[in-house]
């Protein structure tokens, strides 16, 4: 039995939700793993996270 078989997705990304990445604006798909979370997700990658909450110098 394949994982797919097992939870019930067949890979149609298009009904599940998705927002933009603050950072980037990237699209990102919901994912299993944000799924007791979903609302407070709000970078796509631990790189737009870092970048986002980094001070940057201009000047």
């Amino acid at each position: 039995m394949r994982k797919s078989e097992k939870s019930g997705f067949k890979g149609n990304k298009s009904h599940l939700p998705s927002k933009l990445c603050v950072a980037c604006g990237r699209e990102m798909t919901w994912r299993k793993s944000w799924e007791k979370n979903w609302e407070s997700v709000k970078y796509c990658s631990n790189a737009c996270r870092l970048k986002k909450s980094s001070p940057t110098a201009t000047g």
